[in-house]
């Protein structure tokens, strides 16, 4: 539900009318009990309002909601790397608890307790060492990927790859068909590339599942463009 308001409606002022959202659940096989309950929760976690327009129910993201999805939106729709970026090797002084989701968010993934690689215009803290990438040898590329998530984002490459191969053209299908498949596409892509920072394509494998995931949930989301709010009829 959160990745159909973030796909849709992450703007402010906009909403989605309960029938239509009660719509997109009905294509998702979500019971309607099912849907109450996730939206009652999102209401309680501070996450989406709920009004009442005249006899319809209107939903849309909070400010939290908003500036939460927000934050996301550059990773999740981000172009794939084309390589020209470099990278860089930050060693800090020293390494606390906290140290990994600090520079996380600065956009570093951890090597070891104190070392750290990056995109090469990522800042790096105060006082940290940083020295420029030159060749990244196989055993770094291994290292900075575990094998769970890479085993994770070869399950969805064969997924993204099949539907690809099955889906439609876009002019035969509705609004609200194409604002669900967005949706799916969009929510299995972000709970992996959430997990991490993003690598530079020269620590990576240009072949690897993790790019080739990449590549065609940004093709499959210029497939199947945005639909309008007010398109999406029930």
């Amino acid at each position: 539900m959160i990745s159909l308001f973030g796909d849709l409606a992450q703007e402010q002022g906009t909403a989605i009318d309960g029938p239509v959202l009660s719509a997109m659940m009905t294509l998702l096989e979500v019971k309607p009990e099912a849907a109450r309950v996730a939206l009652h929760r999102l209401r309680n976690d501070g996450w989406v309002n709920s009004d009442k327009v005249g006899r319809i129910s209107r939903h849309s993201l909070t400010e939290k909601g908003r500036a939460e999805s927000a934050a996301a939106t550059p990773r999740i729709y981000s172009t794939p790397d084309d390589g020209s970026g470099g990278w860089q090797l930050v060693l800090l002084e020293t390494a606390e608890d906290q140290t990994a989701a600090r520079m996380g968010q600065l956009g570093f993934t951890p090597l070891a307790p104190r070392l750290f690689v990056g995109p090469a215009d990522a800042v790096s803290p105060p006082g940290a060492l940083s020295l420029p990438g030159t060749t990244a040898p196989d055993w770094l590329r291994a290292q900075l990927h575990a094998e769970p998530l890479v085993t994770a984002y070869a399950n969805l490459a064969r997924t993204l790859k099949k539907l690809a191969a099955d889906l439609p053209e876009s002019d035969t299908m509705t609004p609200l068909q194409i604002a669900v498949l967005r949706g799916l596409i969009v929510h299995n892509w972000r709970r992996l590339v959430l997990k991490n920072p993003p690598l530079p394509l020269i620590l990576t494998d240009p072949d690897g599942p993790a790019r080739q995931s990449h590549l065609m949930v940004a093709d499959l989301l210029a497939r199947f463009p945005r639909p309008f709010l007010r398109d999406l009829t029930t």
